[in-house]
């Protein structure tokens, strides 16, 4: 047991602090009319690791719906209606899909559950709680990682909402036609004109607050639903129940062995895709008046809400079969194809508010708070959400979204180690620690600090990160390598890197603590800390 596991309260603690904090230069710019974060940070909290957006919330008031209606948001996507669909054209029956699709989304609700509670307990966000898991400083390391991860993405979701919004305007200003010849940097100009367009619109929303957001997302989730029911019955009526099918599948489906293998890679798929915002799920837990509230909201949100979504996305992708004569399962081309005003104008616009919500509570929110959490005073929540939004741009996802090799060897590096840092973080949080956190701890830069470790470090977490993260890397990248070159192909195994790298990150950093333990457990009740297993 090293000297830090000794460290109590009050060695580390800030000062009792009555409800807010000291006036100072956030109070002006809330005056102003611009809204800060609603953290409660305390005279003692270091600077260099506080600010109002990273602090303890003073007021947890999310219901389960909030949480509900964020996971609407981040299911409610094309990229959501594209992979549901994929699904039910992997090969295997209907009904295995089904199953899959329950084991898969169940799986992401339990682990969900396992990541929300310490960020709900403490109030903090997710690089905040990897503090008492990697050291003050360490915990750049979890949070840098997520957010260029969130970067790409932005820029992938903002240049998808884009094409929604590029028929829109070729609808109903024919004028826009000639600008889709002109191009600059692989966009054309009509494309640079709906990127920026949404761009703007996104900044704006983002600029005001959670507040705001949880308000937009309260509002997206139901309304896409209501254009998805819609759409469904028009195409359903058009086709004819009888010739609506629940597989997609060309041909025999698979049997025996030879679908077993596909079902684990459905479920291995279910999982991947919501693996990023199940990663720092934290930052938004972190609102939730209650756990019970936020593990009523994941229920809703995920098996509930996931399974109903996908079985309209395939009845909806069925039904192009019969009434366009091929099958089309991008939702953007299924309104464009309709090509009446009406629909388009609805369709398109409904895609655009659910690629938004999507990008907001998947891609924006995220590396604002990892970004912020870098350096808290130099660094706003607003201004990391404002990084993000110019990488974004920067990296022109537009020239290599198509290219699946430029996805799998540059975002597949870091998709890969998102199953390691969860498994870290829950060995961490739950075995190490045993659910008790030091809060006021998590801002002090004092080496008598519950979480100080060695110069702000937790060797045994970055530790963890090179022994889990290398091999799943590699993991992910070689097979492709290796098939492209045209040896054997083991690229399948790609499906499951974040099962193996979650499982190795948990084991890497369980055994780093048993050899030497580093993280404080407070064995015997501490005041200031915050019990997740009481709470």
């Amino acid at each position: 047991m090293t000297e830090n596991t000794e460290v109590t309260a009050s060695t580390a603690a800030a000062p009792d602090h009555p409800d807010r904090s000291p006036a100072g230069e956030h109070d002006l710019v809330e005056a102003a009319g611009h809204p800060v974060g609603s953290g409660d940070v305390k005279p003692g909290y270091d600077p260099r690791l506080a600010n109002e957006d990273l602090a303890p919330l003073r007021e947890q008031k999310w219901s389960a719906y909030n949480i509900f209606a964020f996971w609407m948001s981040d299911v409610h996507s094309v990229g959501g209606y594209v992979t549901a669909g994929s699904l039910f054209a992997l090969g295997i029956a209907s009904w295995q899909v089904l199953l899959a699709l329950v084991v898969g989304i169940v799986i992401v609700q339990v682990f969900t559950n396992l990541v929300a509670r310490p960020s709900q307990s403490t109030g903090v966000p997710y690089p905040v709680i990897n503090r008492a898991v990697f050291g003050v400083k360490g915990a750049n390391i979890p949070a840098i990682i997520r957010g260029l991860i969130a970067v790409a993405w932005y820029g992938v979701q903002t240049f998808l909402a884009a094409e929604s919004l590029n028929i829109v305007f070729l609808k109903f200003i024919p004028a826009a036609a000639a600008l889709v010849e002109p191009t600059f940097l692989g966009l054309s100009a009509l494309g640079w004109i709906s990127y920026a367009v949404l761009w703007f619109a996104q900044a704006a929303l983002f600029w005001n607050g959670m507040e705001t957001i949880r308000r937009f997302i309260d509002w997206a989730g139901p309304a896409v639903y209501v254009v998805m029911i819609v759409l469904a019955v028009y195409l359903v009526s058009e086709a004819g129940w009888s010739n609506i099918s629940l597989s997609l599948v060309q041909g025999e489906p698979l049997t025996g062995w030879a679908s077993v293998g596909v079902f684990c890679t459905a479920v291995a798929i279910v999982v991947s895709y919501f693996s990023g915002p199940m990663l720092n799920f934290g930052d938004f837990a972190r609102y939730g008046r209650s756990f019970k509230a936020v593990k009523r909201g994941n229920l809703l949100g995920l098996p509930v809400n996931f399974l109903f979504f996908s079985i309209l996305t395939v009845i909806t992708a069925s039904a192009t079969v019969p009434v366009f004569g091929e099958l089309v399962t991008d939702p953007i081309h299924t309104v464009e194809r309709i090509d009446t005003p009406f629909a388009i104008l609805l369709g398109g616009l409904t895609f655009v508010t659910a690629t938004v919500g999507i990008n907001i509570v998947a891609n924006f929110i995220s590396p604002a708070f990892d970004f912020s959490n870098v350096a808290p005073q130099k660094v706003s929540w607003r201004m990391g959400g404002m990084i993000a939004a110019v990488g974004s741009v920067l990296l022109l996802p537009w020239n290599w979204y198509d290219d699946a090799d430029a996805i799998h060897y540059t975002l597949g590096v870091l998709g890969a180690l998102i199953g390691p840092l969860f498994g870290i973080l829950i060995a961490g949080y739950y075995v190490a620690a045993r659910q008790r956190v030091l809060v006021d701890d998590m801002f002090t830069m004092s080496p008598e600090g519950a979480y100080w470790y060695t110069n702000g470090y937790n060797r045994n977490g970055v530790l963890a990160v090179v022994l889990a993260g290398v091999p799943t890397v590699l993991l992910g990248v070689v097979p492709k390598l290796i098939a492209d070159l045209g040896y054997f192909d083991i690229s399948w195994i790609g499906n499951f890197t974040w099962f193996i790298g979650c499982a190795l990150g948990f084991a890497a950093f369980w055994w780093l603590e048993r050899l030497s333990p580093q993280v404080p457990s407070f064995d015997g009740g501490t005041a200031g800390v915050a019990d997740g297993a009481t709470a």
